[in-house]
């Protein structure tokens, strides 16, 4: 692979580890310059340096917590301070605790919301305003199976992802004229590191993880982010120049 996403400045939330770090990093192999948003400085910067020792290209770090409508624009703003444009968005950045319906606090619900959703609907509009600027782009949210239905104890997220589907939609029917293009990609079980630190917590060790995910996911095993990072690029790059307001599954087929 290489060059398919040359020229390009790309922009990702939660880029700091998981799949927002396996998205960064297989963007600057594609060619693409890198702007990476996270919360945590030493993460954002060590992502930097690999992306700049590793793939030769050029990145940078906002630090800025995007449950702040500020912080979404401080995101954008440096971007095209620094690099000019914006040419593509990966909305990545979420937070999922766990709580049913009948157990979600206003507290618990109010975050999800203010990082999956609001900080999704206003990195989108910034990025929009930069992208009429520049001539069009491409925008990408990160969702999840939980997203048509939800597990029972992720009530408040699933809620979250579905309205980030009609954001999804909302942004294709109403901007493509402009030639900026909004596409979906359903997440499945994703063998993050977080992942595997929560279950190591609960005393599942990574191999026993692994052989419960086979049992459950058609595939046979978990995604790794570089799954999610093949359909990321596709979505960015010209290649799909005719794709927008679609639904990308890279879940092994787990909960369709």
């Amino acid at each position: 692979m290489g060059g398919r996403l040359n020229g390009k400045v790309i922009v990702i939330t939660g880029g700091t580890k998981g799949i927002g770090k396996g998205i960064a990093l297989m963007c600057a192999q594609e060619g693409a310059s890198v702007v990476v948003g996270g919360r945590n400085e030493r993460d954002g910067a060590k992502v930097v340096r690999e992306i700049m020792d590793v793939h030769g290209a050029e990145a940078l770090f906002v630090k800025g917590d995007i449950s702040r409508e500020a912080a979404c624009k401080q995101l954008i703003d440096e971007t095209v301070n620094r690099f000019g444009r914006v040419d593509g968005l990966v909305n990545n950045a979420g937070i999922f605790p766990r709580g049913s319906m009948v157990d979600t606090s206003e507290e618990m619900f109010d975050a999800i919301f203010a990082v999956n959703m609001k900080g999704s609907f206003f990195c989108s509009m910034y990025a929009i305003q930069a992208m009429l600027e520049s001539g069009g782009g491409s925008i990408v949210h990160i969702g999840s199976t939980n997203g048509y239905k939800g597990g029972k104890e992720l009530a408040a997220y699933a809620c979250s992802k579905g309205a980030m589907r009609t954001l999804n939609r909302h942004i294709a029917g109403h901007y493509g004229s402009s030639h900026i293009r909004s596409n979906w990609v359903t997440v499945g079980w994703v063998a993050s590191e977080g992942e595997i630190e929560l279950h190591q917590d609960m005393g599942i060790s990574p191999d026993d993880l692994q052989k419960k995910a086979a049992s459950v996911i058609p595939s046979g095993r978990m995604q790794t982010p570089e799954d999610i990072a093949y359909g990321a690029v596709f979505l960015l790059s010209d290649e799909s120049s005719q794709v927008t307001g679609t639904e990308l599954h890279v879940n092994g087929g787990i909960g369709l």
